[in-house]
């Protein structure tokens, strides 16, 4: 198989939009568990301390959070059809993308520098579906005054009428 036909199916696949995470961000993320024939939401919220191939159909994060003194670190697909929602909960200032020297680090030297930013516009992904669902109508529009414009300018046939 070649290249771009791969492309076009990893393409397929992705979602149309997706939250903007970075490394030091204190997410929420929101993923489908199923369990026999149900599906449940689980909320794990933490620390990402790694994306990786952020363009890609197979961008992950890497969340971490201590629970119980144990720290706990969990791999997320961000175009995987069950994580439902990744909300930002923080933003912090980090100087790098890999995170995992908070790993040897526990208490207030493993502390992250919240910086200001605009929760409401960091999380609203609505933007994005809108403008990309706009641009095919206007396609679609487009496409049949087209299609007018030729049969008016086509020759008509005229069929002899039964009398």
């Amino acid at each position: 198989m070649s290249f771009s036909i791969l492309k076009q199916i990893g393409d397929a696949q992705k979602k149309k939009a997706v939250v903007d995470v970075r490394s030091g961000d204190t997410v929420k993320v929101t993923q489908k568990i199923k369990e026999g024939e149900k599906f449940r939401l689980q909320v794990f919220e933490g620390v990402v301390i790694r994306v990786d191939r952020k363009e890609s159909h197979t961008a992950r994060i890497v969340v971490r959070k201590v629970t119980s003194g144990v720290g706990v670190e969990k791999s997320f697909l961000l175009h995987s059809p069950l994580v439902e929602k990744i909300e930002i909960t923080k933003r912090s200032k980090v100087r790098r993308n890999n995170l995992g020297y908070l790993r040897a680090r526990s208490g207030k030297s493993a502390r992250l520098a919240g910086k200001d930013f605009d929760r409401a516009a960091a999380n609203d992904i609505s933007v994005a579906e809108e403008e990309a669902p706009a641009e095919e109508v206007k396609a679609e529009e487009a496409a049949p005054a087209e299609e007018v414009k030729a049969e008016a300018e086509a020759p008509v046939e005229e069929t002899p009428a039964a009398e």
